[in-house]
């Protein structure tokens, strides 16, 4: 199976980079194509048994599937140099590029081509994403080949188009949020006396952690924070505060915020 991947870019890299070290696709069937010679010169370096070229169309031409890692904006002009092949698989990384803008960037009708779209987070870089993808004429079989490659990179989900922004406010935006809380938690700490290198390490791995336990607890959140919360203790008078303070309600409009 041979890969091309249009865009070396930040997330065109890190998939690339991801793909490399995985099991699906071997680092030699992999063709990423960009414009700028110094990111294909990197790319390169840190994976050379990858291909690379600035000819997009001569990347594409012979692989069953295209990931195209572009800005948005940048999607239709692309997609109309690279002439693609009802029998090739394209895959879409781009942020509200729907299928039917995909269609017509493309020339197809529905059922000529298999379409994903697919929205990860800046985790990808650490094999750590949590990967939204929805799928266009796609059989189980290939909706089961990007949900076991992109596992690889973190944790993938398949879900509805329709879906995909609210999705997008929880994972690709959400990933801001918590790293908000842990620039506010690292603020107070510093405030309590603690230096600021301690302070990050102790609240990321206390959110790493805390992650940890829904994951492979598949616990709810309300369950773990029950644990903390004895009668008359310290956390639950955090936590309390918390409440009193709209932490939750800033959390929800936050993320319906970015749906906007």
């Amino acid at each position: 199976m041979k890969v091309a991947i249009i865009g070396a870019g930040n997330m065109g890299g890190a998939i690339a980079r991801g793909l490399a070290q995985g099991s699906q696709v071997p680092a030699k069937d992999i063709t990423v194509a960009d414009p700028s010679q110094s990111q294909l010169e990197a790319l390169q370096t840190a994976c050379p048994e990858l291909t690379t070229t600035s000819n997009n169309r001569l990347a594409a031409q012979d692989a069953d599937i295209v990931f195209v890692a572009v800005k948005p904006w940048l999607v239709e002009e692309v997609l109309a140099d690279l002439k693609l092949q009802n029998k090739q698989i394209l895959v879409s990384i781009a942020a509200g590029v729907s299928f039917s803008d995909l269609k017509k960037y493309t020339g197809t009708q529905d059922g000529d081509m298999t379409m994903f779209r697919m929205i990860p987070n800046t985790a990808i870089s650490l094999l750590q994403s949590t990967t939204l993808i929805a799928s266009s004429n796609a059989t189980k079989e290939q909706e089961q080949l990007m949900l076991d490659i992109f596992n690889e990179m973190g944790l993938a989900i398949l879900v509805p188009e329709g879906k995909m922004a609210a999705c997008t406010s929880l994972t690709s935006c959400g990933i801001a949020y918590v790293l908000k809380y842990i620039q506010a938690a690292m603020q107070a700490g510093i405030e309590l006396g603690i230096y600021p290198k301690d302070a990050s390490k102790m609240v990321a791995q206390s959110v790493k952690g805390a992650a940890e336990l829904i994951l492979q607890n598949n616990t709810h959140p309300s369950i773990e924070i029950d644990k903390v919360c004895t009668p008359g203790g310290l956390t639950i008078k955090g936590i309390n505060q918390l409440e009193h303070d709209g932490f939750t309600s800033a959390i929800i409009n936050a993320m319906k915020a970015s749906m906007q």
